[in-house]
């Protein structure tokens, strides 16, 4: 006589790959610890001379052509392409950041994008702001895949029809170009006008020439370590003192204020923290490079570069007990990428080094703003249940939607989709 037999599932490991995000909020994956596989790769390459630049797109499981993923050289310039990104970011920062409000008398009311976090009460504005730099972020878009040619013409059409399907996607642009990526727009054309941006669409991170290099493996552990560098002006200002509470109390927290402390401790082969979070000042300066060089400062006037910190580690990369590995949040001013400054980025640098990723601003983001995101961002991720990549496209949705503020879109992540924080029960 047939009967039912008595199933237990144990493990489950396919869940740790195959569970998206739920449409909102990063995703609800229990037990999941492992990343779900890409959905697109977007390669742009500089091909023989250094203005000649070639895009491929592949997406998993599709292949069209038969033979290969759709690839073309672009009619666009390198030149042309970071002017344009320049362009992107100067819009938000003059149409936004500091974009003066006056009454109906001409009186000043002052700049409510650079000093709220909460901008319902100007909805009517920033949505008008907001399109207008909808129409720069489109703009570079279409003009980066402009040009005749069959092949272009497919890529064109591939991608844009990818890039505006309904439901996020998993995008890594493998660029030797540093560009604006969530702050560019497809045509879309419903709901609100920064539901086009690619940030707010879709999870993203670009890659580049740097990913993090191989290192031995760690047990996971109950408490995660994490550092503080900051400039100790700062650390009043909007939910900063929230911030570092949520460490002290969270994480096992170190604080430096100082360079030289810094220094001290990223000049020793294990420097073993989970998450290191910059919290001062950011600035491009000329130190005899062919390139101005990003650089922060904590509250000391001495910069730390991208080469003041290969300098420092320099010693430790073939050393296999060496270990530097944090997941990086450089909340700082210009911790993005600037076009004149692209091979020498201190984001570039950490992820060389050893960082499971970057995450910054790519304009001189309102203070206020920004420790507003590094509160909603370290308070996810320090659960251990969400990538950096499902956090960031959740913050750029939450922040739109729920208070009109698209700023969480300048926000991008130097690799680190797949950053998680391991933990123990």
């Amino acid at each position: 006589m047939p009967r039912d037999l008595v199933v237990e599932i144990r493990q489950n490991p396919s869940a740790d790959y195959t569970l998206l995000p739920r449409q909102g909020g990063p995703g609800e994956r229990p037990g999941a610890r492992g990343p779900a596989p890409l959905d697109l790769k977007v390669s742009l390459r500089r091909h023989g001379t250094a203005d000649l630049l070639h895009l491929a797109v592949d997406r998993a499981g599709v292949r069209e052509p038969l033979t290969r993923g759709h690839h073309a050289y672009l009619d666009v310039s390198a030149a042309r392409l970071l002017q344009l990104a320049n362009r992107v970011r100067g819009a938000w920062t003059k149409e936004l950041v500091n974009y003066p409000v006056v009454d109906q008398d001409g009186m000043p009311l002052g700049y409510p994008f650079a000093s709220a976090v909460d901008l319902s009460e100007w909805t009517p504005l920033a949505r008008s702001r907001t399109e207008e730099l909808l129409e720069e972020g489109r703009y570079a878009f279409d003009e980066m895949l402009a040009g005749p040619g069959r092949d272009l013409a497919e890529l064109r059409a591939f991608l844009t029809g990818t890039l505006t399907e309904e439901g996020p996607l998993r995008v890594s642009f493998d660029s030797d170009l540093h560009l604006p990526w969530p702050m560019l727009a497809v045509t879309v054309g419903q709901g609100e006008p920064w539901q086009d941006f690619l940030g707010y669409r879709h999870q993203i991170e670009q890659t580049g020439a740097a990913y993090p290099r191989a290192q031995a493996s760690y047990p996971p552990r109950t408490r995660a370590v994490t550092s503080l560098n900051t400039d100790s002006a700062l650390e009043s200002v909007g939910r900063a003192p929230e911030v570092r509470k949520l460490l002290e109390e969270r994480t096992e927290l170190t604080v430096r204020t100082e360079s030289t402390r810094f220094l001290e401790a990223f000049s020793g082969a294990v420097l073993d923290e989970d998450v290191m979070y910059f919290w001062c000042h950011g600035q491009f300066v000329a130190n005899g490079s062919l390139y101005t060089q990003l650089s922060v400062r904590l509250s000391d006037p001495r910069d730390i570069d991208a080469d003041l910190v290969r300098r420092l580690r320099r010693n430790h990369q073939d050393v296999p007990e060496a270990l530097f590995r944090p997941f990086v949040l450089l909340n700082a001013c210009f911790a993005g990428q600037s076009a004149e400054a692209e091979l020498e980025h201190l984001g570039r640098a950490l992820v060389e080094l050893g960082a499971s990723g970057v995450l910054g601003p790519q304009i001189e983001i309102p203070q206020v703003f920004g420790a507003e995101y590094a509160f909603a961002f370290l308070d996810r991720y320090l659960t251990g249940r969400f990538t950096a990549g499902e956090i960031t496209w959740c913050l750029a949705r939450l922040f739109a939607d729920d208070y009109r503020n698209p700023l969480a879109l300048t926000y991008s992540l130097h690799c680190g989709i797949d950053s998680m924080l391991e933990l123990t029960p």
